[in-house]
């Protein structure tokens, strides 16, 4: 095994940022529809309603998103506890993104979720006894 979980940390910061981006996403579909509301008439306390929710979809993607970077941060270190904590960090907040604010495009939780895994599963480099003295 590698020193590092190098592969975890990149999939798994990979994952946040497409969980973040996707929130954005939203914050912008709320946005239009929010500025739409004067404009469509009889149908303004839908659009009012749909902005909301899109709303309650950003905040949520965003706080996902910026959970799974931590936890893929978490997850650059070398301690085990470290590494083992930010991939059931990253593991949780992928799924929860999924149920939640779409899953960064649902890329975002599938790059989440290989890279908790592959975080969970990382074992760090055993320590090799010194070679002992030759004989000379």
């Amino acid at each position: 095994m590698s020193e590092k979980p190098t592969a975890a940390f990149v999939l798994s910061l990979i994952g946040g940022i497409f969980i973040l981006i996707g929130g954005l996403s939203y914050a912008a579909l709320g946005t239009i529809c929010g500025s739409m509301m004067g404009a469509i008439g009889p149908i303004a306390p839908q659009a009012a309603l749909l902005g909301t929710i899109l709303f309650i979809y950003m905040a949520l993607g965003v706080v996902f998103g910026i959970i799974v970077i931590i936890g893929a941060v978490m997850i650059n270190k070398t301690e085990p506890t470290s590494v083992r904590n930010g991939s059931i960090l990253v593991i949780i907040f992928s799924i929860l993104s999924l149920i939640f604010s779409g899953g960064g495009f649902v890329i975002g939780f599938i790059l989440g979720l290989i890279g908790g895994i592959l975080g969970l599963i990382w074992k760090p480099p055993s320590e090799t006894p010194p070679a002992p003295p030759t004989l000379t």
